[in-house]
């Protein structure tokens, strides 16, 4: 079943209509051809309460569909906890494919962060276009997965104004490749509660440097490790994120 999300706008305040339209409008008549009384859901945008909305077609307008409810699921696929994934910025594309994965997986908001040893510098003028761009593909990726938010793309931080802005999260965890064994990262991970919120370092291409990670001990973020293999940036992250949502939705 496909999934859109709305504003509070488009949908009647006691849920038993909707109005798709713009992009969504186009995507439902031009490109999944969809007909009267097939159904689709809807996830209202900013919604903390993670809503899952059915409906079905009811009219096809020149500009907009309209669908009348079928039955509301009041616990939406939202994790339990919010992951926060602090992410140093990577080579070319690989951003995208790091955003479109995260939000898959259940992250609750993305972090660019620019550090010592990324080799990427974004341009303070040229990053405002590609955060947009960012997001655009995280709200893809939140439609696919059926996610009940749209998780946010920031703009980019240091690696200083990330740690302050992780500082009240109540985990904090680095992948490092000196850290302890696989215990240590299993009892970290195992006493996780639901509604902790929790920031995930990656570094790029080039890891942390020795600075940055004496920054993250100062701070109360824990060195873990992922395994006796080194991981690339884009797999570190997915790998992290796919540990916390197996222990989450166990919760």
């Amino acid at each position: 079943m496909y999934h859109f999300f709305v504003d509070n706008s488009q949908i009647s305040a006691d849920y038993k209509n909707v109005e798709i339209v713009g992009d969504d409008y186009n995507h439902i008549v031009n490109v999944l051809r969809m007909k009267r009384g097939e159904q689709f859901s809807v996830s209202i945008r900013d919604d903390a309460d993670g809503k899952e909305i059915f409906y079905e077609i009811e009219d096809i307008g020149d500009s907009a569909v309209t669908g009348k409810l079928c039955f509301i699921e009041e616990f939406g696929n939202e994790l339990p906890s919010k992951i926060y994934l602090f992410q140093g910025l990577p080579k070319v594309d690989k951003m995208e494919l790091i955003i479109q994965k995260a939000v898959e997986l259940g992250a609750f908001q993305i972090i660019p962060m620019a550090t010592k040893r990324c080799v990427v510098k974004l341009d303070e003028k040229k990053a405002p276009a590609k955060v947009k761009r960012w997001q655009a593909i995280s709200e893809a990726a939140a439609k696919q997965s059926k996610r009940a938010i749209i998780p946010e793309v920031t703009m980019p931080m240091t690696m200083k104004q990330a740690v302050e802005f992780a500082k009240d999260m109540e985990v904090k965890i680095i992948p490092y490749e000196n850290a302890k064994g696989m215990e240590a990262t299993k009892e970290i991970i195992e006493n996780i509660k639901p509604g902790q919120r929790i920031a995930v370092f990656i570094g790029p291409e080039g890891g942390f440097s020795e600075q940055e990670i004496e920054l993250c001990n100062e701070n109360g973020i824990k060195p873990i490790t992922l395994g006796k293999r080194i991981l690339r940036t884009e797999t570190a992250g997915f790998t992290i994120i796919s540990w916390l949502m197996y222990h989450l939705e166990l919760l």
